[in-house]
């Protein structure tokens, strides 16, 4: 009865405050809704303009004939021509493919694994982990141009550091790394997995900073072994990680175009897609059509990769 006189005997401007609060707090939600569709609908609308309007641009001119002059009235329908061609009459298209999926086979055994362990071994605060994951970044922040230049450094038959230090260079019988088709991919594979390692410690590391400390214990109480806690415990927690290495991954090993432009424009061993890509869209003989219709390739062998993979991992999700 007391708090009820009490309220009734207070002045209005304090009956009113709660009110007052309410429609202020009604204000702040206001602006953050408006705020929040400023900062998600903006990058949106740029994605939207920037990357997937071009794609299924891509997409509709590799059914057509375009030699990227003459405005729109230039450009011929032909259907499946550009495709058909690609499959039977060009032959620069199967070493291509059998490359990607080589650079992409080669990324996912060795970076992913390699790039987890040294992730697992710096987040247990070992001394001068700091130093370590700098290093071990560092080929990270370097493009893939300067990667591409690197590779020539250290795999040139007369002046690569390789040769030198076996000595192949003074004894006459050098070993072409990069002139030779049958070598050129795995020298070249070589560098971009150093970098690549890089950056799938980082994100892993990431991911392991965001495990739950408490869940660690408690597997070692139960009686786990490192491993036992890892495989039960950590691992599961990491599956957004995965998703994000998975994707990563992909995109990187199948997007490879300057390190193999740089040695030498991507021929004699070292045709990718990309570099089809690049030399049929914008080379001497400019064909966008058949261009589109190699990057519309790229794209579905991409697609392929990973829609699977999320979908399988939505499906966990909902389940749980």
């Amino acid at each position: 009865m007391t708090t009820v006189q009490d309220a009734r005997s207070a002045p209005p401007s304090a009956r009113t405050g709660t009110g007052r609060g309410r429609r202020r707090s009604r204000r702040l939600t206001s602006h953050d809704r408006i705020t929040l569709t400023l900062m998600g609908g903006v990058p949106t609308l740029l994605t939207v303009g920037l990357v997937w309007l071009p794609a299924l641009l891509s997409v509709a001119l590799s059914f057509s004939s375009w030699p990227g002059i003459g405005g729109v009235s230039s450009i011929h329908w032909v259907g499946l021509e550009n495709y058909r061609n690609i499959f039977t009459e060009y032959p620069q298209f199967p070493p291509a493919i059998e490359h990607n999926l080589l650079w992409l086979a080669v990324f996912f055994l060795l970076p992913a694994p390699f790039g987890l362990f040294l992730a697992v071994q710096l987040d247990k605060q070992i001394r001068f982990s700091r130093l370590y994951q700098s290093v071990l970044f560092l080929p990270v922040v370097l493009s893939l141009a300067l990667i591409g230049f690197m590779t020539e450094l250290i795999f040139s038959p007369t002046q690569g550091l390789i040769n030198n230090l076996t000595g192949d260079t003074h004894q006459g019988n050098m070993i072409d790394w990069l002139g030779d088709p049958h070598l050129n991919i795995w020298a070249v594979l070589v560098m971009a997995c150093w970098r690549q390692t890089g950056y799938v410690m980082i994100l892993y590391l990431a991911g392991l900073k965001s495990v739950d400390p408490s869940l660690k214990e408690a597997a070692a109480l139960d009686g786990a072994n490192g491993w036992q806690a890892f495989q039960h415990v950590v691992w599961p927690a990491l599956r957004s990680i995965n998703v994000v290495v998975l994707v990563i991954t992909v995109i990187e090993s199948l997007r490879a175009f300057d390190i193999v432009y740089i040695i030498n424009r991507g021929t004699d061993g070292l045709e990718l897609l990309s570099v089809l890509v690049t030399d049929n869209i914008i080379g001497e003989a400019s064909r966008i059509g058949f261009g589109s219709a190699l990057a519309t390739i790229l794209l579905v062998i991409s697609l392929a990769f990973i829609v699977p993979y999320l979908i399988t991992i939505f499906r966990k999700d909902e389940r749980e």
